[in-house]
């Protein structure tokens, strides 16, 4: 029997259906008439939106309607760090990279250490700040130019972020906040403000120029519940409502549900070693057949197979080698233990590449710090 899905800001585990968080979070299914505006304005096209990994928004054909009209936009995106980083973690980095290439936009990066020393017992802040300049790293090492950039750290700069937060604390009732993330008598005071430090970010720019400047967020729909709070509060503080464009999880190895920090062994970190990327990926969850007599002559699935969801994720941006990719499994042409080894090469190849760049990233970080 499959685990229920449970998807909020802090969870997300059990099979997930899309098309069911849609209709429960309240969000638009991203229509292919704004994925073509989208390409036709970057002037290129991405596996992301092609496939459909990037599936749903909220406001986004507002942004680009202004756009038309010669209104600008920033980027917002960011991760909670709690730990080191993995794969799954880099997938909405590497779209927001596209955007912000395509448009030539300023983007806000939060990492917001305050939050996960609030939701994680076990962490202390000095932790989570730790891991939130070790995380940067990894973000820097996607291709982010520094002068289009800006890192926040929460804890940081604070300064910045209280009188944007204190504005939207003041409009949001504990009601709201607590219709829409759950809050419980046993939830501490500092996870409850803590979404409007999240929303505070999106306003950042408006705040700055003394203008209304539009904010695209890119980002897993686990944080949608934040941006329904900044759309709620954002016209009573003279700010446009952001728009957020929301992307699939990236599998984890095993059955069912998605790559997960509290799950090492499901999950490919930047720094695992080429060992154990072997390893993993040798034990990861297929949609082979019994025995290899079977395979032949049945063949795969790759709709189940996590390892051929890793191809379609990120190893494979080639629409046609994936399809044929998939025809060749569908009809026993391909094993899964050639596509478990061809894989391990390509992430072990990624992931060289990555940490080099990650590297180079220690040098340069003060230049994305927000100064």
């Amino acid at each position: 029997m499959a685990e229920k899905m449970v998807v909020t800001p802090w969870e997300t585990r059990g099979e997930i259906d899309y098309d069911k968080l849609i209709k429960e979070f309240g969000t638009e299914k991203l229509a292919e008439e704004l994925v073509k505006k989208i390409e036709k304005k970057a002037g290129k096209s991405t596996h992301f939106l092609r496939r459909k990994i990037y599936f749903s928004h909220r406001g986004l054909k507002k942004i680009l309607e202004d756009l038309d009209n010669g209104k600008d936009f920033v980027l917002y995106t960011g991760r909670g760090p709690s730990g080191e980083t993995h794969l799954g973690h880099l997938l909405p980095y590497l779209f927001t990279k596209y955007l912000q290439d395509a448009f030539n936009a300023k983007l806000y990066y939060e990492l917001t250490d305050d939050e996960k020393f609030f939701t994680k017992e076990k962490l202390s802040l000095k932790e989570c700040t730790g891991f939130a300049y070790d995380n940067a790293l990894d973000f820097i090492a996607c291709g982010f130019k520094s002068e289009n950039t800006r890192i926040i750290i929460d804890t940081k700069d604070i300064g910045l972020l209280y009188p944007i937060a204190a504005k939207v604390a003041e409009k949001t009732t504990f009601s709201t906040a607590k219709a829409v993330f759950g809050f419980s008598n046993e939830t501490n005071i500092g996870w409850i403000f803590f979404p409007a430090i999240q929303a505070s970010v999106a306003f950042i720019e408006s705040e700055l120029k003394g203008k209304r400047v539009n904010c695209l967020i890119p980002c897993g729909i686990e944080q949608d519940p934040y941006w329904r709070i900044a759309r709620d509060v954002a016209e009573k503080l003279g700010y446009p409502k952001p728009g957020a464009i929301h992307g699939k999880f990236l599998p984890g190895l095993k059955q069912g549900g998605k790559m997960s920090a509290s799950d090492p062994s499901s999950a490919i970190w930047v720094t695992d070693s080429e060992k154990e990327v072997d390893k993993k990926i040798g034990n990861a969850f297929t949609g082979g057949r019994a025995t290899v007599e079977e395979q032949r002559r049945l063949g795969g699935n790759p709709e189940a197979c996590n390892v051929h969801a890793y191809y379609f994720f990120l190893f494979e941006q080639d629409d046609e080698k994936l399809a044929r990719l998939y025809d060749d499994c569908r009809k026993g042409k391909i094993l899964c233990g050639e596509c478990k080894k061809d894989l391990a090469k390509r992430v072990n190849a990624f992931l060289k590449e990555h940490m080099k760049r990650r590297e180079e990233a220690r040098k340069h970080l003060k230049e994305y710090l927000l100064k």
